[in-house]
């Protein structure tokens, strides 16, 4: 079983990139991202904001996520929510979660057993650091804030303001920074800046490195 962690900050494009590494690989594909946004539709739609009460939540919740890069959903007690998961107002609360160290840990625990499974291209904010630091590809993915804040535009289809954007990018990735870094690379993470790259051009890059460290590419 191998793994080929990815890190980076919101927009750099690690969704993009990790689902077609998988593809290329033939691995399976794990958002963790879209786990802290389940815990986020739970707690949202229940009225629970404090601290415990999110942690208890997300510590009990019955949770299924695919790992299939081609056909992604995620259901939450049975109930299909891969839609729910990416409205601006998850985006936009989501930082309760990601920033509550008890619910860090939960869901860390969630995903290592996940990555144990298989082999995975995984993605999130602290894969290459806290959930996955022996991978044997280790990248942190980055660009330039006003790329970053364009892709996310796009990708919500016109219908963010630019300090909606702004709030979503540049602040979320403040909060959640005082947890995991995910701005500067650790000791044997290799760094790709997208900033002007194509996700083809960024995915050759990974598999280089992934060569590299001995993984079969076929």
């Amino acid at each position: 079983m191998f793994t080929i962690a990815i890190d980076g900050p919101s927009g750099s494009g690690k969704s993009t990139a990790a689902k077609m590494t998988a593809r290329a690989l033939g691995w399976n594909y794990l958002d963790t991202g879209a786990m802290y946004r389940a815990v986020a539709v739970g707690c949202m739609q229940s009225g629970l904001e404090d601290p415990d009460s999110l942690s208890d939540f997300c510590q009990q919740m019955d949770l299924e996520i695919s790992t299939d890069p081609d056909d992604q959903y995620i259901r939450l007690s049975g109930r299909d929510i891969t839609s729910d998961i990416r409205s601006p107002e998850v985006s936009a609360w989501v930082s309760k979660v990601s920033t509550n160290p008890k619910c860090r840990t939960d869901l860390v625990r969630r995903q290592q057993e996940i990555l144990h499974s298989g082999s995975f291209v995984a993605e999130g904010r602290d894969i290459t650091t806290v959930v996955a630091p022996h991978a044997q590809v280790r990248v942190l993915l980055t660009a330039d804030a006003q790329a970053r804040m364009s892709r996310r535009g796009a990708e919500m289809g016109g219908r963010l303001s630019e300090s909606d954007l702004h709030d979503q990018i540049v602040r979320r990735d403040k909060d959640d920074s005082t947890l995991v870094n995910f701005t500067v690379a650790a000791d044997g993470v290799a760094t790709i800046d997208s900033t002007y790259l194509t996700p083809e051009e960024v995915v050759a890059q990974i598999l280089i490195l992934a060569q590299r460290a001995g993984i079969p590419i076929s």
